[in-house]
């Protein structure tokens, strides 16, 4: 299963560290044993229940086109620790270069690029690409990190080196917990919200956290996926 890494992340290999300071190997993750059975029970049904839909998936974008269905890219996660965070394929192969191309030509966009590290007219994405974006239908391999303990369903939003060193002094809250499928940004306004307002949501998030709280972001979850609010 071939993958791709797009994060421009150099000499950065998985299973490293961040530099400076970060959670120790004997601190505890954000809630404990017991999130984490949590996030393990929810993952395997979830997987369980959506088997059809991820098989349906997997042969439309093969079809559509070819090459691998699954993207895997380093994300920065608990402890600072970098792992292989998966989603189904939604951009071309040469994602890279159209990116480079489109943002040299485009001034705007790369004013949204440098406000939002997103853009709401990406050229990458495929037409079933976007369908899969817009309700969230390409995070579901994200379940398998779940499963492996890489991730939680809920937490911060899994980031890139780059995008971590823009943390600032919230790269300790950020380190402190696995980043999650959903969160708190995800149910704000996903893609529109600015990348400070994301930093300042996922340092609420950690400082505040309680099992209620997860509780709360799951459903909010859904209505903000199946209305597909913010989603690009």
């Amino acid at each position: 299963m071939a993958t791709a890494d797009q994060s421009g992340v150099i000499g950065f290999q998985q299973g490293a560290s961040l530099d400076g300071p970060v959670t120790r190997d004997d601190n505890p993750a954000l809630g404990g044993i017991w999130k984490r059975v949590f996030d393990a029970t929810v993952a395997a049904v979830i997987l369980t229940i959506f088997a059809p839909l991820i098989l349906f998936t997997m042969i439309a974008i093969r079809l559509s086109m070819g090459g691998s269905v699954l993207f895997g890219h380093e994300r920065i996660g608990l402890g600072g620790r970098t792992f292989r965070c998966w989603k189904f394929r939604t951009m071309h192969s040469d994602a890279n270069e159209i990116l480079e191309r489109h943002l040299s030509r485009d001034q705007a966009a790369r004013a949204e690029w440098r406000r939002t590290r997103k853009l709401r007219h990406d050229p990458r994405v495929t037409p079933l690409g976007r369908v899969l974006r817009k309700y969230s239908v390409d995070e579901l391999p994200q379940l398998i990190n779940v499963l492996k303990g890489e991730m939680s369903l809920v937490g911060p939003r899994p980031v890139i080196k780059d995008e971590l060193v823009r943390y600032g002094p919230e790269i300790v809250r950020y380190c402190a917990t696995r980043p999650g499928i959903t969160g708190l940004w995800q149910v704000s306004g996903r893609s529109d919200t600015t990348f400070s307002a994301r930093v300042s949501l996922d340092a609420r998030y950690v400082s505040q956290w309680t099992f209620s709280l997860d509780l709360g972001i799951l459903v909010r979850t859904i209505p903000a996926v199946l209305g597909a609010r913010g989603s690009y």
